[in-house]
């Protein structure tokens, strides 16, 4: 079984404003406006299914709805990415943890009239409590697991960084026994780390000995040549999950100039960043992966 799922999250502008404190971003809606139809077009163009998630409070504008009718129209999959967004979900009370699942659950079916399978945690941090409200909301599958230490070692950088500036941020840090997570499909055990026979979780994608990030951000700032190589890597995997953001279908002219500076893969061209999906995937059809949503391959797992 040699199996490619690709999946983005819809995090708006908003989100990237909370983690780096920007206020003068928080209006911005590229990732609706501009992100979803080059991400449809690139899709049609590769004949590629995708996995949409979705935070639900974004569902309150028409707009958005709108444009994401035309995925479910075509095919794609939609997720649940929460209501909110909130990045410390997992330290929210458990009432709060359970509403932010189920109400998305209920708003993304009101509006888009299908129901969501999966669930992605904002800024990939989960704990068994929040893996058991996942499960007990309906959800057959989890897909936030993040095994990797470059990306745990940046992360706590940055926001020690920001701390010690005197900046603040909603981003939390998971905890780094998360880096012991099996970096293959599994069922959760307790603590989620271990195997078990808990929900269906399909970690995010890492590659070779090293763990070394495989997702839009990391393939952006590689580019073509590197990006292949990396995938070769995972070569021979049963599922190579390969996780996007909106963010990775814009750049700097899309998005205020605040932002540009913070996030350097907006710096990067967006005709370079799709050459590189385009090879990275190319490579992976060449060698006999079927592409599929996320809920297919959760099938193909359970």
């Amino acid at each position: 079984m040699r199996l490619c799922s690709v999946s983005v999250d819809l995090d708006e502008i908003g989100c990237y404003a909370q983690i780096h404190g920007l206020t003068a971003a928080e209006t911005c809606h590229a990732v609706y406006d501009l992100a979803l139809g080059r991400m449809r077009s690139f899709a049609v163009a590769s004949g590629l299914p995708l996995t949409l998630f979705v935070v639900a409070r974004d569902l309150e504008r028409g707009q958005n709805r709108d444009h994401l009718q035309r995925f479910v129209e075509e095919g794609h999959e939609i997720g649940n990415h929460s209501l909110d967004h909130l990045y410390d979900l997992t330290r929210r009370e458990p009432a709060e943890r359970v509403r932010q699942i189920e109400l998305a659950n209920e708003r993304i079916h009101a509006a888009l009239g299908v129901r969501p399978s999966g669930f992605r945690a904002p800024g990939y941090t989960v704990t068994d409590d929040l893996l058991d409200a996942i499960q007990a909301s309906g959800l057959s599958y989890d897909s936030s697991v993040f095994p990797c230490p470059p990306y745990y070692a940046a992360k706590a950088s940055r926001l020690l960084s920001m701390k010690l500036r005197g900046q603040s941020s909603r981003a939390i840090l998971d905890t780094p026994r998360v880096l012991r997570a099996p970096a293959t499909p599994y069922r959760v055990g307790r603590p989620f780390w271990r195997p078990g026979t808990g929900l269906l979780e399909l970690p995010i994608q890492v590659a070779g000995p090293l763990r070394m990030p495989f997702i839009g951000t990391s393939l952006a700032m590689l580019g073509p040549s590197a990006g292949r190589l990396l995938a070769r890597s995972l070569l021979g995997a049963p599922l190579v999950n390969l996780e996007l953001h909106g963010l990775d279908f814009l750049d700097a002219r899309d998005v205020p100039e605040a932002l540009v500076h913070v996030q350097p893969d907006l710096r990067i061209p967006l005709t370079r960043k799709l050459e590189t999906l385009a090879a990275v995937l190319e490579l992976f059809r060449n060698h006999g992966y079927a592409m599929v949503r996320l809920d297919g391959a959760a099938r193909a797992f359970s």
